[in-house]
């Protein structure tokens, strides 16, 4: 879906969410029960540069949230379980390889060309979750929690489990 398959009402909301018109919106990847857009699917090429975040948190509810999440110190925290837990880290590892394969699959032609013709097609081979190159790293829990309403991932269930991001009532 490019935007001019978003309907106006989708777009006014996601234009508000965002605090700017959007770029390189592929579809609503994931929205309330009431049709509020929570997650946006982009293209892996924007204004002819990669962009390999598939998956766009566009809720202000959700990322006020997260930002206090983070501003605690839990992306830290995290990252140290992910080093000293096995079984999260192969889970999280997991997640990537989805998240890459996902990625490929959903991928417009066009862009898979153009990203070739430029040498950067590689790189969504060694780009994770929001273009996280280094597996055993969180970097942004919005990333992850995007990816978590549209996938599997694991930091985003322990997101939910901890802070019960699930239960937060969305809004404009």
């Amino acid at each position: 879906m490019s935007n001019c398959d978003l309907s106006e009402a989708q777009l006014e909301i996601i234009s508000r969410q965002l605090g700017r018109q959007p770029r390189g919106i592929v579809r609503i990847a994931h929205q309330t029960p009431q049709g509020i857009p929570t997650v946006l699917q982009t293209r892996s090429l924007v204004a002819d540069k990669p962009f390999p975040t598939m998956y766009w948190l566009c809720s202000q509810d959700l990322h006020k949230a997260i930002n206090k999440i983070e501003t605690s110190g839990w992306t830290k925290h995290i990252e140290q379980r992910i080093l000293a837990e096995e079984d999260l880290r192969e889970t999280f590892y997991a997640n990537h390889q989805q998240y890459v394969k996902a990625r490929w699959e959903a991928m417009d032609p066009n862009d898979k060309a153009r990203l070739e013709e430029l040498g950067y097609l590689k790189l969504f081979d060694q780009y994770g979750i929001g273009g996280i190159s280094q597996w055993d790293k969180v970097r942004c829990l919005h990333m992850q929690y995007a990816h978590h309403l549209c996938g599997d991932n694991i930091i985003g269930q322990l997101l939910d489990q901890e802070f019960e991001l699930n239960k937060l009532p969305i809004t404009f």
